[in-house]
């Protein structure tokens, strides 16, 4: 009954919870805290910074350490079902009908694109903010741009994060006093190997999958590995990964993933569908799960020695450091592909811009945004151009 009521507690967020990341974890602080109960706010707020910590999907490492801490690794399980599957269900049939409906590659699509502009340029905006503070982040977050922009692959990615992580953990750790320390020992020592070996295992086999099932799940179990800070981040790393997949697909998948209720990693879920035709509901489900799992083995690794590990100054450094490399990948995926696919005219960028400045201005619900460029882009389907 209790793994019955997880189930079914997440399935109601994940059936309403529009908005994005950040907005979920708003729904879960009054949902699970405030109303349910179910955990305090303390544990509610070192869940949080334990997923900021961690690669993977933020919102939903929030939602199932939450299910973990009520009723173990059962309850972690019915807690990503049951907030996964809405979305995921609308992003195959999304997958399934988008090949045979003439409007899905027309006006509706050059709207959606332009909708990913405004929203990825938006999110280069609020998390250089947050993340990019100190001339070090700025400087990180503009190496890794150019970077990827010059040599776009996966490689250069994973050299990017090493190179990053070093230079955090030795220029940007926090002062360290001797409880800090101490901490950091019981980090070391009390960590659950299991899982955190398993993540290792896995990720290390994946370069060396082979067969077209395998090398799916490979691919998007990297990008699962890679993704730090969860949402709009797993962008460029898909774009990165994944080369068989059209720009028209790619877009039009991702402002759906934003339209849609539940966590935007189920934007996996219409990409396996799409790359693998042939069997489209076996490879959504494969994409899903791969994508999902790096960030799930981490959390039961790391879960209950989160307070050790939030004050860890050398941590704290590396995270710093990846937080504002993370910056950098989006804005390299604005320049390509976001952009050349979404403002193929001129005088696109008339509406991106007015777009953005409508987001910021008066933070309209992204359904309203999605229903305007939508109606924009069948619109400029009709001009003779």
């Amino acid at each position: 009954m209790k793994l019955l009521s997880i189930f079914y507690q997440f399935l109601l967020l994940g059936c309403t919870s529009f908005g994005g990341p950040a907005a979920h974890l708003g729904y879960f602080q009054r949902h699970f805290v405030e109303n349910k109960k179910w955990l305090t706010q303390q544990q509610y707020g070192h869940f949080i910074s334990l997923s900021q910590l961690l690669p993977g999907p933020g919102s939903s490492q929030v939602g199932f350490a939450i299910g973990v801490e009520r009723a173990g690794l059962a309850g972690g399980i019915a807690a990503f079902i049951g907030f996964t599957l809405p979305s995921m269900l609308i992003m195959v049939l999304l997958a399934l009908g988008a090949q045979q409906l003439p409007w899905a590659t027309t006006g509706l699509i050059t709207g959606l694109k332009l909708f990913a502009v405004v929203i990825v340029a938006d999110a280069v905006f609020s998390m250089s903010k947050s993340f990019c503070r100190t001339w070090h982040t700025r400087a990180l977050a503009l190496l890794s741009a150019g970077a990827l922009i010059l040599i776009p692959s996966l490689y250069t990615q994973l050299l990017i994060l090493v190179l990053a992580a070093i230079w955090g953990a030795w220029q940007l750790q926090p002062f360290k006093d001797e409880g800090t320390t101490q901490d950091a020992d019981k980090a070391s020592t009390g960590l659950s190997k299991l899982p955190l070996l398993l993540f290792a295992l896995l990720f290390i086999l994946s370069f060396a999958a082979t067969g077209e099932l395998w090398q799916l799940s490979a691919q998007f179990y990297q990008a699962g590995s890679l993704v730090f800070g969860g949402g709009h981040v797993v962008l460029p790393l898909l774009d990165t990964i994944l080369t068989d997949v059209d720009a028209d697909s790619f877009l039009t998948g991702y402002a759906a993933a934003q339209a849609i209720p539940g966590p935007m990693f189920t934007f996996a879920t219409y990409l396996g569908a799409v790359l693998a035709p042939s069997t489209p509901l076996l490879g959504a489900l494969i994409a899903t799960l791969a994508i999902f799992l790096p960030g799930f083995l981490l959390v039961l690794g790391c879960a209950r020695h989160w307070q050790a590990l939030m004050s860890n100054p050398l941590l704290a450094g590396v995270s710093t450091a990846i937080n504002a490399t993370v910056v950098g990948f989006i804005l390299a995926a604005l320049y390509s592909p976001i952009v050349p696919a979404g403002v193929t005219q001129w005088w696109y960028v008339v509406f991106v811009a007015l777009g953005w400045w409508w987001l910021q201005r008066f933070k309209p619900p992204v359904l309203m945004l999605i229903a305007v460029f939508a109606a924009l882009g069948l619109l400029l389907e009709q001009l003779p151009y």
